[in-house]
């Protein structure tokens, strides 16, 4: 059985009156591919921010690698062991793909008593940058501009950047919104490559991909989950079709 590697047991968030998620439980497992998904406003984004830590839950708890994490900043979350992309593309858009992915891997090799040493003479440092490089298939563009890149390589490089600080668990926000066929074929042969290593949440409304990936899915409405399963009992559900899915994904 695969370890389950961040745990979500009926957390709760309100904001006044709303409750934006409303007891949700999930787990992650590492090996697997673990898709969230529902229309717009549902709770997802919101859910993703609770287990990260950008925002903390009104009651519930969360656990990571076996640590109730529940109410620590994200930066300690980070550093457990937690990485994530935003809805957003969150890069440094002026420097290369090397120095941003570098950059990345400074945070866990923090040597206060040496800040005057250049930062690429720090081997193991450059070692984990290279090994994500070469994992989101990046390595070729590596003196390239991040601002010059297509969208699509944006995305790969804030994925790059999550790998240098060697998560177990990776949450990723619409990591294909926006891109095209080829973009989008690159990406969803990126997830599978670290689905083995790492437990994945993927939050995401293209749905042809979330089939091709998902090992289980979890259906939000209005902030409550409303279907979990396996893509094909998720798929058959009535209720999901009704609220979501539709006749094309029967």
């Amino acid at each position: 059985m695969s370890e389950t590697l961040l745990a979500a047991r009926h957390i709760t968030k309100r904001f006044g009156g709303l409750a934006a998620v409303n007891d949700v439980s999930l787990e992650l497992q590492q090996g697997a591919i673990h898709a969230v998904i529902g229309p717009n406003g549902a709770g997802k984004s919101t859910l993703t921010h609770l287990l990260s830590g950008d925002i903390a839950p009104t009651s519930g708890r969360v656990t990571l690698a076996g640590q109730d994490v529940t109410g620590w900043p994200p930066e300690r979350i980070s550093r457990a062991g937690l990485g994530r992309s935003y809805q957003k593309t969150n890069i440094f858009l002026p420097f290369t793909v090397w120095e941003n992915v570098r950059l990345a891997a400074q945070s866990r090799q923090q040597h206060a008593a040496r800040w005057l040493r250049a930062a690429d003479t720090f081997a193991d440092t450059n070692e984990r940058a290279h090994r994500a490089l070469e994992l989101a298939a990046l390595a070729h563009r590596r003196d390239a501009p991040a601002g010059t890149m297509s969208h699509g390589e944006q995305r790969q490089l804030e994925i790059a950047m999550s790998l240098a600080t060697q998560p177990l668990v990776l949450l990723l926000d619409e990591p294909l919104a926006g891109m095209g066929t080829a973009e989008s074929q690159r990406m969803v042969a990126l997830l599978l490559r670290l689905k083995p290593a790492h437990a994945i949440m993927l939050v995401e409304h293209d749905m042809d991909a979330v089939f091709a990936l998902a090992d289980r899915l979890t259906v939000m409405v209005n902030g409550q989950v409303i279907a979990s399963g396996t893509p094909d009992a998720v798929r058959a559900d009535a209720t999901v079709q009704t609220a979501y899915l539709g006749e094309e994904h029967q």
